[in-house]
């Protein structure tokens, strides 16, 4: 990995070193979401250096607000695990990061992840906090961060951070229909150093909204115990439902 390279200048008569900070590239999933992308992938193009939003075949304008605002786009079968997969080959950057299209980084999270990574971490995630900000939602997010910091493993709506040397040495995402984050935040922390970072991303509760927080709530638990029992995620797809 380049994160260690170095250039230098003359000041005063003597030569100084300076560290290059390593670069980041944000990769976004998408299926149809032309409208979350309007929202939230401005935020996005202005804290990495690249960002590629990896499209599953959408129907709607996701592509073309894509390219319309600065994104690289790149397209193929929908399939989060396929999608990001691609979205990482697209760039060349030493580290990564895999946002949800409805999902926005808190202030100056390049800085924490960069930090991160400069203090030996392989990789890691963000807490999280639900939108809206209601109760509910709120102790939702309440819950699911002290999931992860206890647990030292993160979900995809956290905002999944890794070098691109770990990624490559894990070989990236199962192609799976589901889980796929849950999954890679298992081999990453097997095999490297992992952090959550304090600092919380927001994500939509949308699915909370659609399918309500307790059905939403009872569906998850009930597949993380399959999975651990070891069903296969293809079959535990059908019970997650259609989703974005």
């Amino acid at each position: 990995m380049r994160s260690r390279r170095r250039c230098y200048h003359r000041r005063r008569g003597r030569i100084q070193k300076k560290h290059v900070q390593p670069r980041l590239a944000i990769v976004v999933p998408a299926l149809d979401e032309e409208e979350a992308l309007r929202a939230h992938l401005p935020g996005a193009m202005a804290a990495a250096d690249q960002v590629v939003v990896s499209d599953g075949d959408s129907g709607d304008g996701t592509r073309e607000i894509a390219g319309a605002l600065g994104a690289t786009v790149v397209r193929g079968p929908a399939g989060r695990g396929a999608q990001l997969n691609r979205g990482a080959a697209a760039c060349d950057a030493e580290l990564l990061l895999f946002l949800h299209a409805d999902t926005s980084l808190p202030p100056g999270a390049a800085g924490l992840v960069r930090a991160a990574v400069a203090a030996g971490y392989d990789g890691g995630a963000f807490t999280v906090r639900f939108a809206p900000g209601t109760l509910p939602y709120r102790i939702g997010g309440t819950i699911a961060s002290a999931r992860s910091r206890l647990t030292r493993l993160s979900l995809g709506d956290q905002a999944q951070f890794v070098t691109r040397q770990a990624f490559e040495r894990l070989g990236g995402y199962r192609e799976w229909p589901i889980l796929e984050d849950l999954d890679f935040a298992r081999r990453l922390r097997r095999h490297g150093r992992v952090t959550i970072l304090p600092a919380a991303v927001t994500t939509s509760g949308r699915r909370f909204q659609s399918q309500g927080i307790a059905r939403t709530l009872a569906t998850n638990w009930v597949i993380w115990m399959l999975y651990a029992a070891g069903v296969p995620p293809s079959r535990l797809a059908r019970l997650y439902g259609p989703a974005k």
